[in-house]
């Protein structure tokens, strides 16, 4: 029996700095992505929050998955700072992981430095226009 093509969730499987940002989208690796990224240990995936929903879509659920595999989630909230809602700050606090919230500006940049300097770091970017 022929097999058919096997459909994956798309994600780039490695740790990347973000090259560019705006435009609803994140440049990283050379490639470009539109809409939100999370970024973990395992690789970087597409993420449905928005600007209005900073904090929602299922794959954030990957994040409490791979906690173990980093201790620092930045979250980029679009253009101004949003506050974590208290059950996800706890459940975070919880697996040992410390989050901070800011703008997504601030957490590209954040996230790169502490990439680069081989901190254990995962960042939740929401796409801004």
């Amino acid at each position: 029996m022929a097999k058919g093509i096997e459909i994956r969730e798309a994600h780039f499987p490695g740790r990347a700095p973000i090259e560019a940002y705006g435009n609803g989208g994140f440049r990283f690796a050379g490639m470009s992505h539109r809409g939100s990224l999370l970024c973990l240990p395992s690789g970087i995936y597409g993420w449905d929050a928005s600007e209005e929903t900073p904090f929602a879509g299922e794959r954030l659920l990957k994040a409490f998955e791979e906690a173990a595999d980093y201790k620092f989630m930045l979250f980029g909230t679009g253009r101004e700072l949003r506050r974590l809602p208290k059950p996800l700050a706890e459940r975070f606090r919880a697996l040992g992981v410390s989050c901070d919230p800011m703008s997504t500006g601030a957490a590209v940049r954040t996230f790169n430095v502490m990439l680069a300097e081989e901190r254990p770091v995962a960042a939740a970017l929401v796409a801004v226009d």
